[in-house]
């Protein structure tokens, strides 16, 4: 009887390490594609937060305590946002400024931004107000932070430059997202990513409206998932861009470039179309392909 547990025992240890290295060394699968454009649509609105959050300081140091509905702002009346020195206080150059952007001051069901994603938690950032300087420095954070059911921890930095203008180019920001962040999924899978995302504007330089706005994107992560760890690239030769036009009709913002992604000498590709506002992307490996659904 011994002999007979004893080995039951070690054919339960083998088949258990045998699944665990099989999951970690597969291919990439679609359902975990779906996960990095979720991570990935996170990214991108938190950018569009933080940069604008940061940008407006300088625009109106005294500034305002929440976002107009008015067509201007990447976040809605619906995101309280709170300051430190006080709105309505000037600033001097040197100024250590700490913004707060709560999505569920107003409703414990969050805020509802003009693309259809829904924020509840907060964001806070930080800064040091310099007006005459070419590169800006922001520590960004999250309490409590959920994107589309999804939770987000960490902090980490965004570096603002301002590109000089050229013969054919007004001057311009390009903004680099260092991540250092984890996403927790409603099914309590948790995945890890580090990285960074350059973003720079390419249309719409210079115009108050968001609706006209087209970034280019690049950048390289590594994102752990409870099955392994993968490495991604946005494809040097075909970028990543971002159509604000979209939020329009409450569309993903990517809408076209490639992001290259590798795990255990697997490769696959992740390509988000060719310019329309939609809300789909194909994945393809091992010679497949497969449409797979993003946004909330």
């Amino acid at each position: 009887m011994k002999t007979t547990k004893l080995m039951l025992g070690l054919a339960l240890v083998l088949m258990t390490f045998s699944c665990s290295k099989d999951d970690k060394s597969s291919p990439m699968t679609a359902d975990e594609a779906k996960v990095n454009a979720k991570i990935d649509l996170m990214n991108d609105d938190v950018s569009n937060i933080v940069e604008e959050q940061e940008a407006n300081t300088y625009v109106d140091a005294e500034g305002r305590a929440a976002n107009a509905d008015d067509g201007t702002s990447v976040i809605s009346d619906c995101a309280y946002v709170t300051r430190v020195p006080a709105f309505g206080t000037a600033i001097t150059p040197g100024t250590t400024v700490i913004k707060t952007i709560d999505f569920s001051h107003f409703s414990a069901e969050g805020c509802t931004l003009a693309n259809g994603n829904v924020l509840k938690g907060v964001i806070t950032i930080t800064f040091v107000y310099q007006p005459e300087a070419t590169s800006h420095t922001i520590t960004y954070g999250f309490n409590d932070f959920y994107h589309n059911t999804i939770k987000f921890d960490g902090t980490k930095t965004f570096t603002r430059v301002i590109v000089e203008a050229t013969a054919s180019t007004l001057a311009h920001p390009r903004v680099t997202m260092n991540m250092d962040m984890t996403a927790t999924f409603p099914n309590g899978n948790v995945y890890h990513r580090v990285g960074q995302r350059v973003r720079e504007i390419i249309e719409g330089i210079g115009t108050p409206a968001l609706a006209d706005n087209i970034y280019k994107i690049n950048g390289s992560w590594t994102t752990t998932f409870p099955s392994g760890t993968q490495s991604s690239i946005i494809s040097t030769t075909d970028p990543l861009h971002i159509k604000m036009s979209c939020m329009a009709v409450n569309k993903p913002l990517i809408v076209s470039g490639v992001i290259e992604i590798v795990r255990n000498g697997n490769t696959a590709t992740l390509d988000y179309g060719d310019g329309e506002c939609d809300n789909t992307a194909i994945f393809t490996v091992n010679g497949n392909d497969y449409t797979i659904v993003i946004g909330n």
